[in-house]
């Protein structure tokens, strides 16, 4: 990337602004005020009523609930050419300025008409809507009396007696009224949930009945209603009411289908205005980040050192020698992956201002006098700020950049571990999943996202979904699983079945189990390492010395490496679990690994002698090669930075965190053996294998102890259910996958892996431009 000046007078300004808006390359640096006699310049003429008018079509946009996927070929056809703000004369001068204010004040006087139809309509939707809202309330306050059956007038207006109308327990309101002493008698009528009450007070009739009811309810649940005033049986109004909600319901329908009928007349015509007061305010609104004094600016932004020469000619063609165009700095990675920054020009603002000073009309002498005094000293960069960073990954990689920039963005001197996320994120949901045909409905799905949606974040995702797919379907293969059934394996592999063989949730196959723990902290081991070698490299390569990664990184990789060693070494190897040493050694493995050997280094002769509670039980400590790593890498920590001693325990710590993955395996697996359970029926053997009782598998009741028959054994309405826990368990288990492995996956990322060497914090490089879709100049 390289960082470009471009300076001149105010008077070429404008069209400086049109050329680099139509480049679209430039990402501009915003001037801080920092200078003495410059500041921040002014949008240009016109920009505050384009921003109103932007308002104006974003508003229309969502009250039309219009979108860019509303625009079909037949849509576009009938889009209507918006003539630029301020369009460029031809060559023979056919396009005269007035003209081009007439085309602009015929756009402007059809948005006006569509504002003035769009609003008239949602407004009378509104007021429909609350309308009927009100009539919905009534409805609902006289249901219950129309349930009851008593006129409305017979429900009010009494002077001696107390009348309460509601919804609750007539037996529990009879027994409250017959103990109140404020009643003297009362009398109860319902109708379904609904209870009247007539109650007279006990002074007898000169007393006053208000409220009683209420009193003597207290502690009652009771759902009062408020008796609505009108004459008409509630029946009768209730009808009415119904009558004028299907007129509401009816008039709003009316004018739904005009606004979308205004919709599809218009739509394409809002949608190139927006994009032409877009590309209009974005072009006035520039000089706010313009630093400017009375007569000159300057502007400065980066741009990719290969568009360079484009930059230059595209305004010299524009404004010819108006302008002073200067490549200030370079921000590039060399062949070894540092990054550095070139100045480039040195002096050369201060040596053009002195010969502006000399040729400059009186009238700009002092503009030019401050231009020198902000280039006294060599200063050649105005606005110091980071180069955006522009993500470049193969397009396989492409829509893992997502995932990254969900924690943040990578800075321009920064390596960006898309790639890394792309060769094992999908590595780890592959393997936690292990399964053909959730696989394949990965695959599936995320093709659809894909290819179905036009927005970025979820086509990424649905990229993912895809790479996570194929290698859910690749280890789905090596354990010969589909939906939870075992017989893939047979069918592809012969009697001896998948080369990876169980996941251990038999009791006969129990001991794989130990060895996918293993598999999972094999991988948490080289994933550190891989993080902690980026920063090792990144440590050097941003000026930290070979010193300084060692002590910062190859610290940490010492101590890993030693913790697992000896983890896995012969010494103490009573006091480990034997697993270790037999997984990989006959059971469930035969490949010769039995954990790796003493490698001591020197002894300690009489070290447990001195300790009374061994009572000398060893000759001698035994100094391993794995323990002099560890204290190594505790001592290179120490003299890099001796606050991170007290994170002694993450090289271990973090490994074992990446003992989910053998979990959600087991889960997963386990989750799915249980729905084909409850479907097919299962049989234990004596072996401790646990076969489906499934006509394939041929497995029956009699090879062992049933643990289940099986939906599908049990009659038609059974089998009927088996169809349904069949498909519905596997549809949850497919989406507990994507929680389940998903998440602890991209944890392991985003916790374990990028706090090894990833900090984030970048700008992404958003160009001064825009890419038209619906309008043209």
């Amino acid at each position: 990337m390289s960082k470009v000046s471009v300076t001149g007078s105010k008077g070429v300004m404008p069209e400086v602004i049109e050329t680099i808006h139509g480049l679209n390359l430039v990402h501009l640096s915003d001037y801080d005020g920092s200078w003495e006699g410059f500041d921040n310049g002014s949008p240009i003429e016109g920009a505050e009523d384009a921003s109103e008018k932007l308002v104006t079509v974003r508003a229309l946009k969502s009250t039309l609930a219009l979108s860019e996927e509303d625009l079909d070929s037949d849509w576009r056809a009938q889009a209507v050419q918006i003539a630029a703000p301020v369009p460029n004369l031809d060559e023979e001068g056919t396009q005269s300025r007035a003209g081009a204010e007439q085309i602009q004040e015929d756009w402007r006087e059809r948005l006006d008409e569509v504002r003035t139809r769009v609003n008239e309509l949602d407004d009378q939707r509104d007021d429909a809507r609350d309308e009927l809202r009100q009539v919905q309330e009534r409805i609902d306050r006289v249901a219950p009396f129309a349930e009851l059956g008593i006129d409305l007038d017979l429900l009010s207006g009494y002077d001696t007696v107390d009348l309460l109308v509601g919804e609750g327990s007539q037996r529990e309101v009879e027994e409250a009224l017959a103990e109140s002493d404020d009643v003297r008698a009362f009398e109860t009528f319902t109708g379904g949930d609904v209870v009247a009450i007539v109650a007279a007070p006990a002074g007898g009739v000169d007393a006053d009945p208000g409220g009683i009811i209420d009193d003597s309810l207290v502690g009652v649940d009771f759902q009062r209603h408020e008796v609505p005033e009108t004459e008409r049986g509630p029946r009768a109004y209730v009808g009415e009411l119904e009558d004028k909600q299907t007129q509401l319901e009816s008039e709003i329908d009316e004018i739904d289908a005009e606004l979308e009928r205004i919709k599809a007349e218009e739509g394409p015509f809002l949608l190139r205005v927006e994009e032409e007061l877009s590309v209009e305010v974005q072009r006035a609104e520039a000089p706010l980040q313009f630093a400017t004094s009375e007569r000159a600016f300057i502007a400065e932004g980066w741009i990719p050192t290969e568009e360079y020469d484009d930059l230059v000619a595209a305004l010299r063609d524009a404004v010819g020698d108006s302008v002073e165009i200067e490549e200030l700095e370079r921000a590039s990675y060399d062949r070894h992956g540092s990054t550095h920054t070139e100045d480039i020009a040195q002096g050369t603002q201060k040596a053009r201002a002195e010969k502006e000073d000399d040729e400059a009309a009186a009238e700009a002498e002092s503009d030019d006098q401050q231009q020198k005094a902000v280039t006294d000293g060599g200063t050649t960069v105005t606005m110091g700020d980071e180069p955006p960073t522009i993500q470049k990954n193969p397009k396989g990689a492409k829509s893992f950049e997502a995932l990254v920039n969900a924690v943040n963005r990578p800075k321009y001197n920064e390596l960006d571990p898309t790639i890394l996320l792309f060769l094992t994120f999908p590595l780890f949901f592959g393997f936690m999943i292990s399964d053909v045909g959730y696989g394949l409905l990965y695959v599936l799905v995320g093709f659809y996202m894909f290819q179905s949606f036009e927005r970025p974040g979820i086509t990424s995702l649905g990229g993912v979904a895809m790479w996570c797919g194929a290698f859910t379907i690749f280890f789905g293969i090596l354990f010969g699983e589909f939906f939870g059934l075992h017989e893939l394996g047979y069918m592809i592999f012969g009697e001896e079945g998948a080369p990876m063989g169980d996941k251990g949730l038999s009791p006969a196959t129990a001991d794989f189990v130990y060895a996918w723990l293993i598999v999972a902290v094999a991988l948490g081991v080289l994933h550190l390492n891989i993080g902690w070698i980026v920063d090792f490299a990144e440590n050097i390569l941003h000026g930290h010395g070979l010193w300084g990664a060692i002590t910062h990184s190859g610290s940490w990789l010492l101590v890993l490496n030693g913790i697992w060693l000896w983890v896995f070494s012969a010494q103490a190897a009573d006091v480990k679990p034997e697993w270790i040493y037999t997984t990989f050694d006959g059971q469930p493995f035969a490949l010769g690994f039995d954990g790796f050997g003493m490698m001591t280094v020197f002894t300690v002769p009489g070290v447990v002698e001195a300790i009374p509670a061994i009572g000398g039980a060893l000759a001698g400590f035994d100094v391993t090669f794995p323990l002099l790593m560890i204290l190594a890498g505790f001592v290179l920590l120490g003299m890099g930075d001796p606050a991170e001693l007290a994170e002694f325990v993450m090289p271990f710590a973090h490994v074992v965190s990446y003992a989910r993955i053998t979990a959600v395996l087991l889960a997963k697996g386990g989750m799915a053996f249980v729905v084909n359970l409850l479907a097919f029926g299962a049989v234990e053997t004596q072996a401790g294998d646990r076969p489906f009782i499934a006509p394939w598998t041929g497995a029956t009741p009699a090879d062992g102890q049933v643990m289940f028959e099986g939906l599908f054994h049990m009659g038609p309405a059974a089998f009927v259910a088996g169809i349904l826990v069949l498909i519905v368990g596997h549809i949850v288990v497919l989406l507990l996958g994507v929680t389940s492995a998903g998440l602890q996956g991209i944890r392991l990322e985003y916790v374990e892996f990028f706090n090894k060497f990833y900090e984030g914090g970048g700008k992404k490089y958003e160009p001064f431009g825009h890419d038209r879709n619906n309008s043209e100049d």
